[in-house]
């Protein structure tokens, strides 16, 4: 089983966040995160590392660009077991990343309200954090993807028992939920267009 070295902490749902950012912390977990998620983690004085830092570059337009990064992804979707995607890590100085703690702002109670335009459904769509969890979700053989925070009691107790490493069958498990969970999300989307029809330019 693949020992957890470092995560990707960005949720807007932040129930239980710091319980188990506390207990990655004992396992001696490098932590990742973005603004908001950063701002509690540190109030909660676990330490963590701006996506920002990590990635070498600045936050940017509004917002839109943080996540998307080829040091992120990279140490997401590399195969481990490869002599040469390890030789490539290693050529641009980059790293395995093993768990994503990620949930998006639920897009349905936005879009039950009929005042809301077409412009504003897009402004709040997530990518980066979508992205990130289907890129966890894909390499579920080494990388671990956990959005719901009803996943966290159970994702703790097998750190605890295999002393901070996940099963097999738990990372399989948590890749069905992800990409239920992004299937859901575009779906919610889609929805929305087809109920609406195309905006007037």
């Amino acid at each position: 089983m693949p020992k957890i070295a470092r995560a990707i902490l960005s949720c807007y749902d932040k129930t239980g966040l710091v319980d188990l950012a506390k207990l990655l912390q004992d396992f001696h977990v490098e932590m990742i995160s973005t603004s908001g998620t950063l701002h509690v983690l540190r109030d909660a004085g676990i330490e963590a590392q701006s996506i920002e830092d990590f990635t070498g570059v600045q936050e940017m337009m509004d917002g839109r660009v943080k996540s998307l990064h080829a040091k992120v992804h990279a140490g997401l979707l590399g195969d481990r077991d490869s002599k040469l995607h390890v030789e490539q890590m290693q050529a641009f100085d980059m790293h395995w990343i093993d768990l994503v703690v990620v949930n998006l702002k639920p897009l349905e109670k936005l879009l039950a309200n009929p005042g809301i335009t077409t412009d504003e459904v897009f402004e709040l769509t997530n990518i980066g954090g979508a992205s990130l969890i289907r890129s966890a979700a894909k390499n579920f053989r080494y990388v671990s993807a956990l959005m719901n925070p009803e996943r966290y009691a159970g994702f703790m107790h097998e750190l605890r028992v295999h002393e901070g490493e996940v099963s097999f069958t738990m990372r399989h498990r948590l890749a069905q939920d992800a990409f239920d969970y992004t299937a859901h999300y575009d779906q919610a989307i889609a929805d929305y267009l087809r109920s609406t029809g195309p905006p007037v330019e």
